[in-house]
């Protein structure tokens, strides 16, 4: 099983995490190391390799670089191809990096097909009412700058509803997050649709005045 090494740390901090700066407010480098974080927190709890949880992490949305819709199969490829990780990892460790990457998104209708997966999948659920709204705000601004102000609100009020509202497509993976909680916090919000409009438009104002 691998541990963490500086080499690999090296690597990912000064190759990797900084693709994610060229992405959207939503997928920045402060995501990627909150999935990184959360990552390895979570895989405490299982027999796994710390490495190979840390590496997914880092590469799960770089595959945004190639747009949002397919990124999760672009992300595996990348991994496959990476010929720093072809010297740090078996083919079969590769292999399985890859697979978890691919299974991450929360809009995949089939569960992660390893533990990798569902850890990777885990973490990048952020359940923390806040940021998703402020993230769903700066995708729309990134996405569809020819919205109007109401236009962007009733987007996210529908993308929120879509995934975090009772019957949504997110799905939870590891019984050890906190998440579970969480998401049942959020959803009394999202069942007063006055009060979410209000947090809606207050993070649209701040997002359009900086």
């Amino acid at each position: 099983m691998h541990n963490l090494t500086s080499g690999l740390i090296d690597y990912i901090e000064a190759e990797i995490l900084p693709r994610y700066d060229a992405f959207d407010k939503a997928h920045n480098r402060t995501h990627a190391i909150t999935v990184l974080i959360k990552s390895l927190r979570l895989a405490q709890h299982y027999d796994v390799s710390p490495a190979m949880v840390y590496t997914i992490a880092a590469f799960h949305d770089t595959g945004l670089v190639e747009g949002r819709e397919q990124h999760h199969t672009a992300s595996a490829r990348i991994i496959r191809e990476d010929k720093r990780l072809k010297e740090l990892f078996t083919a079969e460790e590769i292999e399985t990096m890859a697979d978890a990457v691919e299974d991450h998104r929360a809009s995949s209708s089939k569960p992660p097909r390893t533990i990798y997966g569902k850890i990777v999948a885990e973490a990048d659920r952020i359940i923390d009412s806040t940021t998703i709204m402020t993230r769903t705000i700066q995708y729309g601004l990134s996405h569809y700058p020819g919205l109007s102000e109401e236009g962007h609100i009733e987007r996210a009020v529908a993308h929120i509803k879509e995934k975090y509202g009772e019957g949504g497509y997110l799905r939870l993976w590891i019984p050890e997050s906190d998440n579970a909680t969480k998401l049942q916090d959020f959803r009394a919000l999202i069942d007063n649709e006055t009060e979410l409009r209000e947090h809606l438009q207050s993070i649209y104002n701040k997002e359009k005045s900086e």
